[in-house]
């Protein structure tokens, strides 16, 4: 399987430059290799509104060795999203955030084992609460799989929470997406959790079944690869929430 992964990867490109360095440009802080500037996908110039953010994309950058993989550049990946992806269609991506709240992972709670239902519980519950009591957003939890229509007041009362700003919102979306829960998304993003909390959180019911079963390797390996994008969305909403240089 892993031969297979890797055959499927495109060519890593060389190495092309020798450093890295940041710029303060009329579009935020650019990101320069050799004193040329690093364009996205969509050609639009890789550029952060926050100094300490343009550096940690740098640092990626200067962290390539003989060639240049992106799958080591999380930070630079998001970067690229919010660019090309967010700025233009942040309604868009506000409404998939959206989507997420109205069958929440928080929501759907085991039956059964009393274990299970204790952890579920225990990461979860806090994070239902704070909903109601900050956000005013009263959600119903059911038990099972059988979907449940959420109170159309705690949906809209959620979706204020939900960032405006292209870079914050971004991060948001990265969050939801890889957690499976905007509620998650947004106790991030509003500082009531850390990266490791919700990360814990989303894994609560994955993290029973492998020491039932026996842990996976490639599962594992994958999990990895998906925490590193989420401390890179995290450190997005650290650095937005940071003074600005």
């Amino acid at each position: 399987m892993r031969a297979a992964q890797r055959a499927m990867r495109p060519p890593l490109r060389q190495r092309f430059y020798r450093g890295a360095e940041v710029n303060d440009t009329a579009e935020g802080f650019a990101v320069l290799l050799d004193g040329k500037p690093v364009r996205t996908p969509g050609r639009r110039a890789l550029a952060a509104p926050a100094r300490t953010l343009a550096d940690a994309i740098a640092a990626e950058w200067q962290a390539q060795r003989d060639v240049v993989d992106p799958a080591r550049m999380p930070l630079t990946r998001l970067a690229n999203s919010i660019i090309d992806g967010v700025a233009d269609n942040a309604v868009a991506v506000a409404d998939e955030i959206g989507r997420y709240l109205a069958s929440d992972l928080l929501l759907y709670r085991a039956e059964a084992p009393a274990r299970l239902v204790e952890r579920e519980a225990a990461a979860w519950d806090p994070v239902i609460a704070w909903a109601r009591d900050d956000l005013g957003a009263r959600f119903v939890l059911a038990q099972g799989s059988v979907h449940i229509v959420q109170p159309p007041e705690a949906l809209a009362a959620a979706r204020t929470a939900i960032p405006t700003d292209p870079w914050r919102l971004g991060a948001a979306s990265s969050i939801t997406t890889l957690t499976g829960s905007a509620l998650l998304a947004l106790a991030l993003t509003h500082g009531r959790l850390t990266a490791d909390q919700v990360w814990a959180a989303a894994h609560v019911d994955e993290d029973w079944n492998m020491e039932q079963w026996g842990r996976d390797a490639l599962v594992l390996e994958r999990r990895a690869y998906r925490f590193a994008e989420l401390c890179a969305a995290a450190q997005v909403l650290a650095a937005m929430d940071s003074p600005r240089d």
